[in-house]
């Protein structure tokens, strides 16, 4: 194979694409956390781009590299378009959705269901290195319904390796098309790190992570044995102060910020800017609702989002007034403001 345009350390730790969630609202304010992570757009189909409103859909704030915008879709020719689309807003890697069991996704022939089809996605990693000159990865599941876990994974890698793929992000697990929900996918089928191990250990030239499951830094740590890289999603966005010890814990490196009391101030200036331009400010914090979890005040600092967070005339202030319900709370657990200051 010719060499990954990834760096193993591109794929050290990643914030997983998410339907919904993980919007350029959440994305610039898990920057605001971690300078190295690297983060996912939500899934785009290549019918979205190609005939609806791009910028809506592929628009994002340059605060936000290194990030990859996941496309969703089976036709080479559309994927590479799309792609060339992606390459010149200026994303810095493209992923091909191959893990996603929805039935509008299998409906549209893509996501999950081409695990069965690993010729037709290296058709589609080819033809979209072939347009762009930025990194192609694939995220994809261990297998589908019966298919053996060892024949399937290697199939899709021995497709997507002559094809140019810079890297692998495994979903650690099976996908049932029939059965089960999407939601239910996430968590019933077992998950098997060791066979994004094993696949790692076979292809030791090419850039891998693992998704599923994981939801510390010290899972991620003990992962990163034998694997070069990890993905969260549901944890870091419930639990998006896990991604403050990113940076020190997986890079080395001093974080942005030091804890989450200063991680809503340097958010604020995004926030404002929004807000001028006619957003609302439950567009920013529904993506904070869980930055305090586990504090004292946290209930009453998400009930305060909740409520006077959703008017329409709700600002920076009513974001500071919930802030203040933890500050308050935590200062009373803690005795002094020294004290909770140093346990935040």
């Amino acid at each position: 194979m010719t060499k990954p345009l990834l760096n193993a350390e591109d794929l050290r730790f990643t914030v997983a694409p998410m339907m919904d969630w993980t919007d350029r609202r959440c994305r610039s304010f898990h920057r605001v956390l971690s300078r190295r992570a690297r983060l996912y757009t939500e899934m785009v189909t290549t019918g979205a781009v190609l005939h609806g409103p791009r910028d809506r859909l592929l628009g994002f704030d340059a605060v936000e590299h290194p990030v990859a915008v996941q496309l969703g879709g089976s036709d080479p020719a559309d994927l590479a378009a799309t792609a060339r689309i992606a390459a010149d807003y200026g994303y810095d890697e493209v992923n091909l959705n191959v893990g996603c069991p929805s039935d509008r996704v299998q409906e549209g022939r893509f996501g999950a269901c081409l695990m069965r089809e690993p010729a037709l996605v290296g058709d589609c990693v080819s033809a979209m290195k072939a347009a762009v000159s930025i990194p192609v990865t694939v995220k994809c599941r261990i297998g589908v319904d019966d298919q053996d876990p060892e024949e399937a994974l290697d199939s899709l890698a021995q497709a997507v390796i002559p094809a140019g793929v810079d890297g692998l992000i495994v979903h650690a697990r099976k996908a049932w098309l029939k059965g089960l929900s999407p939601k239910e996918n996430r968590d019933i089928p077992p998950l098997d790190y060791g066979r994004a191990a094993r696949l790692k250990a076979a292809h030791p030239a090419l850039p891998i992570a693992v998704n599923g499951g994981v939801t510390t830094i010290a899972q991620a740590k003990a992962l990163l044995r034998n694997l070069d890289g990890v993905m969260i999603g549901r944890a870091a966005y419930s639990d998006p102060a896990i991604l403050l010890d990113v940076d020190s814990e997986l890079f080395g490196e001093t974080p942005p910020v030091a804890n989450a009391f200063e991680a809503v101030e340097a958010f604020a200036p995004t926030i404002a800017r929004g807000l001028e331009e006619g957003l609302r400010l439950h567009a920013f914090t529904r993506h904070m609702l869980g930055l305090f979890n586990g504090r004292p005040g946290a209930r009453a600092y998400r009930r305060h989002l909740a409520t006077a967070g959703m008017a329409p005339e709700a600002g920076l202030a009513t974001l500071r007034e919930a802030v203040v319900h933890v500050t308050r709370a935590t200062a009373s657990a803690y005795g002094t403001d020294e004290a909770w200051q140093t346990a935040c």
